[in-house]
């Protein structure tokens, strides 16, 4: 089996580096990152990943911005994307079914396990 590309956006850079660590350690995915928007942005462009996790809350570019600026372009606009929030706790993400507003959504503090869970069941 070829190895899922993910990109993270995500301004704090320790997070990035643990989920990375733990996603490539299962061997089915190759992980970029990006701490900014704009990077993030032009990396999804460049590598085309096959999954992005996108915090909502950073410096600069919202999330939001981010997920409109990659939807609007043709090239990007298909790659599925997972928000992560600090702002819902993981009991609100419970009562929608891990969807809000019709988007994937995970509370952060996440575990490895969870999160590896949500992206193998966006990947389906």
């Amino acid at each position: 089996m070829a190895k899922k590309r993910i990109l993270i956006i995500d301004d704090e850079k320790d997070f990035c580096r643990m989920v990375k660590l733990n996603l490539e350690r299962t061997k089915n995915y190759e992980v970029l990152f990006a701490t900014d928007g704009r990077s993030g942005i032009e990396i999804a462009g460049n590598r085309r990943p096959d999954l992005i996790l996108l915090d909502i809350r950073m410096p600069g570019m919202s999330g939001g911005e981010i997920a409109e600026e990659l939807l609007d372009d043709p090239s990007t606009s298909n790659i599925p994307i997972i928000f992560l929030t600090a702002l819902v706790s993981k009991d609100e993400v419970a009562k929608q079914s891990g969807y809000i507003s019709g988007r994937p959504f995970i509370a952060k503090p996440v575990t490895a396990q969870e999160l590896i869970k949500r992206i193998e069941e966006e990947l389906q």
